[in-house]
């Protein structure tokens, strides 16, 4: 019984860094091989950077872990079900449950490839409505998801940047439950961005 409770219960023997790195590199792995869209680097680097921007505002694991996860389901060969053992390798069954809702939360549903009939705009406006519906921790994880794209996508697109933008603004305005000074930095990133563009837009 000890047994089963020590491996139930991982995560009171290892440290948060301990298990964010596990997480890290499995995130790690998943994407091997894939690179941004827009600069020669690993993908890996844009879901660190995603949950370095979310532990600015918490220290929550399932958060952490799951910033670090939250392209995983949709953009790599790994399922749900790989993803939930995983999980429940090195972390206890609370922590694994809420990483994994999460991941499933940020995971995009109306895709093209399953919904070719839509259009962009509507798909986002689908999109839009399903994440709205979503956890305060999920938000909080998307806020720093757009932040980074943003950054991004604005600097070397500057054809599909403006409307990129554009969704974020109209996103944000729908889920407002998740960390509050996150949620500011966003929408006023995103403001500015729209700013600085419309003077290029006219030049």
């Amino acid at each position: 019984m000890p047994l089963i409770a020590c491996r139930r219960n991982i995560c009171n023997f290892q440290s948060m860094d301990q298990v964010i790195e596990k997480v890290k590199e499995y995130a790690k792995k998943a994407h091997e091989g894939q690179m941004r869209k827009y600069t020669p680097e690993p993908y890996i680097v844009h879901p660190v950077r995603v949950m370095e921007l979310c532990k600015e505002y918490t220290s929550s694991i399932p958060v952490l872990c799951a910033a670090l996860l939250h392209d995983v389901l949709e953009d790599t060969e790994v399922s749900k079900e790989d993803l939930k053992q995983f999980l429940l390798s090195v972390m206890n069954d609370k922590h694994a449950s809420l990483t994994l809702c999460l991941v499933v939360e940020l995971t995009d549903v109306y895709v093209k490839k399953d919904y070719p009939q839509w259009n962009r705009k509507t798909r986002k406006k689908k999109e839009a409505d399903r994440i709205a519906q979503t956890d305060a921790a999920s938000q909080t994880i998307k806020y720093a998801d757009i932040i980074d794209n943003c950054k991004e996508i604005v600097k070397y697109d500057q054809e599909f940047g403006p409307k990129f933008l554009h969704e974020c603004k109209v996103l944000l305005q729908r889920i407002p439950k998740g960390n509050a000074q996150l949620y500011e930095r966003a929408k006023a990133l995103v403001q500015k961005e729209l700013e600085d563009w419309k003077p290029q837009k006219n030049h």
